[in-house]
């Protein structure tokens, strides 16, 4: 077993209650994944789930605690990497068990870590090339403040012992290694959120009419278009951006690109005199840009585009603008014009690692139902002896088992390297449509209470809807499927 797993298990909770209704089957998870299971349960409802209202009422992800280096330092980010970028290598049975446990303390929390772990991590470890995945994936040992002043040290040592002139030495290879070390090391760690940036204003379920283009110039491209519905996409820092590099080639001209926080030209707010840079000082501007963010680690940028969304609120999700913004020729995911591939290929396993999302909210419904249920009285009894509530706990428990079956042998496939197209939408079209019904009738079951915002549930159904729209909305997974059924032999 790999050699992070064992620490995750060990802080597994033994234990039982409501808290872990129907959180596993042994039909479905070995002992190991059971314990993961567990220990991804009890990370989640200690950290994530006492925010969860406090999230969706602000509209903002958690700011008293940075969720994200907490689920870092749990290893969760990097359950597909390989443990020499500092993954653990688990695969997509261990993705969708993190998945589940995390949607089901906060759905806006599921979201973001989805976007972040799968549709940015996830690809670079498939398409991207090792210098790339060097650069990106790894996990940090230290500040960026604190690795300019050892790079320093560092620097000042070599040039002693080499009796060259010190100060100017010292301070290019101070910057050289801070850069090395700060601008690495990142996305696994959760210091630096990831993001994918696909649909358009104009292109959704249509994403190959995309109309943001690339254009090559010399040393790399220069980016102009705009990216709608960005989860992520305004605390980011790095993203996987799909651009075309001919307009006249439909799918066949669409490039991926790595776009980093610090790109000239790339911004989440209204255009402003700053940003108006000429092309040939856009190498020179960037590194500048780099360069003050080592010394006075800023990662942050606002936006004014940010979306008031129904349900997943706290997901952050937003416009993004490319205005002249150049990507070194470095930053090419995969292969120029082959972005169609790394982006079809990525959908399947984004569909298949979110539907253990509406897994998570389904369990989530029944959490709340169940105690409801029998504490709740009318005509002198608990509602939970009534046949027609019965009928109800029967069916949202039947369509949850039904999914996570369903989720987790379609998982176990892709972990033996079938990826069948078909399946990964089938199983994000059955538990989505589930996940919706199963929160109305959580509603159904509390009466006037699953309607007022005391009670959970009306949180569960707004954020349930969402797995019905994101990454191919029902129709057009139908339409994958009978597109595949009707091509086989």
């Amino acid at each position: 077993m790999q050699r992070w797993l064992p620490a995750l298990l060990r802080r597994a909770a033994p234990g039982g209650g409501a808290a872990r209704l129907f959180a596993s089957s042994s039909l479905l998870f070995d002992d190991t994944q059971e314990q993961f299971k567990e220990s991804v349960r009890k990370f989640a409802q200690e950290n994530i789930a006492p925010r969860a209202a406090a999230i969706d009422a602000s509209n903002h992800f958690p700011r008293d605690v940075d969720l994200w280096r907490l689920m870092g330092d749990f290893n969760l980010h990097g359950l597909t990497a390989p443990e020499e970028y500092g993954g653990m290598g688990l695969g997509y049975m261990y993705h969708c068990i993190a998945m589940e446990e995390i949607t089901r303390a906060s759905g806006a929390v599921g979201l973001s870590y989805g976007a972040h772990s799968n549709l940015c991590i996830n690809q670079l470890v498939r398409h991207g090339s090792p210098e790339q995945r060097l650069k990106y994936l790894p996990k940090v040992l230290c500040s960026p403040r604190i690795c300019f002043v050892l790079s320093l040290c560092f620097a000042r040592a070599i040039v002693f012992l080499r009796t060259m002139k010190m100060l100017t030495a010292s301070i290019c290879l101070a910057v050289l290694y801070s850069c090395i070390f700060a601008f690495s090391m990142k996305l696994i760690s959760g210091e630096h959120i990831g993001a994918l940036a696909m649909s358009e204003p104009n292109s959704g379920s249509d994403v190959v009419s995309m109309k943001c283009k690339a254009e090559k110039v010399d040393g790399g491209y220069v980016l102009n278009g705009n990216k709608m519905w960005c989860t992520n996409g305004p605390s980011a820092q790095t993203l996987v951006v799909y651009a075309k590099t001919d307009l006249t080639a439909g799918s066949k001209g669409i490039t991926a690109f790595i776009i980093e926080k610090g790109m000239p030209g790339y911004r989440t707010t209204p255009l402003s005199s700053l940003d108006v840079i000429e092309h040939e000082h856009m190498r020179f501007y960037s590194f500048l840009v780099m360069l003050l963010m080592v010394l006075v680690h800023d990662y942050r940028f606002s936006t004014a585009q940010k979306l008031d969304k129904l349900g997943m609120r706290g997901s952050d999700t937003c416009e993004l603008v490319f205005e002249n913004c150049f990507v070194p020729r470095e930053n090419v995911l995969g292969e120029e014009g082959k972005g169609v591939y790394v982006m079809m290929s990525g959908l399947d396993l984004e569909r298949l690692v979110l539907a253990a999302g509406p897994i998570g909210l389904m369990q989530a419904c029944l959490d709340v139902v169940l105690p409801y249920v029998r504490q709740r009285e009318q005509f002198g009894r608990p509602i939970g002896e009534f046949q027609f509530i019965q009928g109800k706990m029967a069916d949202m428990y039947t369509s949850l088992q039904s999914s996570r079956s369903f989720v987790y042998s379609v998982a176990r496939d892709c972990d033996n390297g079938k990826v069948d197209r078909k399946d990964c939408a089938g199983v994000i079209l059955f538990a989505a449509e589930n996940a919706t019904q199963v929160a109305l009738q959580a509603i159904q079951c509390l009466g006037g209470n699953g309607y007022i915002n005391e009670y959970p549930t009306g949180r569960l159904l707004r954020d349930a809807k969402l797995f019905e729209i994101g990454a191919g909305t029902s129709e057009v997974r139908r339409m994958i499927i009978g597109r595949e059924l009707f091509k086989e032999d």
